[in-house]
């Protein structure tokens, strides 16, 4: 496991494929949030599969410097899409990845299933998955799914997670303007060919009417799981990836 820094704020870690390729493929995975970062497994599962795998912390948050939601967490990934094609440049020993891919995909999960369909509004990014995604933030509002027994979510947050992320009043407000970070908004810019969502009926964290509601109005495909509550992007890309690898493979179709 290597580690990176974008636009110097953004910390990644990265993953080559297991195997040298010809055709240079990325994938970038885009955490939920509050979360704690965890998803090495899942790297090296993709990388095995042949993929160079980058995994960054979002702005404000963990390892990366700057003020958790400043700007849209999905322009942290569109930055990293820029330095790309330049070299990945591992920070401890200093060495150097010569890296210029062919094709990018995302993954999100939840609060990163956002990222992830948001990210897919670039034309360099080929193909989205996103898991159990925040399609709107009007779950603020009065949602039970986003109910703690603090007064508010971000409270929550503040002491769960202490400086994890660095988030102001002002910012976490944006969130209920209905334009910031929310893919609701964008609706009728989405291409439906690029994404493919999954989640499951019985989320009881982010509704899964939400999706399908989305996916009704923009044309893209959702896969329905009955049972799973609020299920891992680990479990969904390892248990679907036959399905996930062809749909990543249309891109060069």
């Amino acid at each position: 496991m290597f580690r990176t820094r974008f636009k110097q704020q953004i910390v990644a870690e990265f993953l080559p494929p297991s195997r040298p390729r010809k055709v240079q493929k990325v994938i970038i995975l885009c955490d939920g949030m509050p979360s704690i970062p965890r998803q090495q497994p899942l790297m090296e599962f993709l990388a095995g599969k042949g993929y160079w795998v980058v995994y960054p912390r979002y702005r404000g948050a963990w390892e990366s410097s700057g003020v958790f939601l400043a700007k849209s967490p999905h322009e942290d990934i569109l930055d990293i899409l820029d330095e790309l094609p330049k070299e990945l440049k591992e920070i401890a020993f200093g060495r150097r990845f010569q890296l210029s891919p062919e094709q990018v995909f995302v993954i999100g999960g939840s609060f990163g299933g956002a990222a992830a369909i948001l990210a897919s509004l670039d034309p360099r990014v080929k193909r989205v998955v996103a898991n159990c995604p925040v399609v709107d933030w009007e779950i603020l509002d009065g949602s039970e799914e986003m109910d703690t027994s603090k007064e508010n979510y971000r409270d929550y947050i503040r002491e769960a997670f202490g400086k994890g992320y660095r988030i102001s009043d002002a910012n976490w407000r944006k969130l209920r303007n209905g334009a910031f970070y929310n893919p609701w908004h964008h609706r009728n810019e989405i291409t439906p060919s690029k994404i493919l969502m999954f989640h499951a009926q019985d989320d009881p964290h982010v509704s899964y009417e939400g999706s399908r509601r989305f996916a009704d109005v923009t044309g893209v495909k959702l896969k329905s799981l009955k049972h799973g509550g609020h299920i891992s992007t680990d479990y969904v890309t390892r248990k679907f990836w036959t399905q996930i690898k062809r749909f990543f493979d249309s891109a060069s179709d």
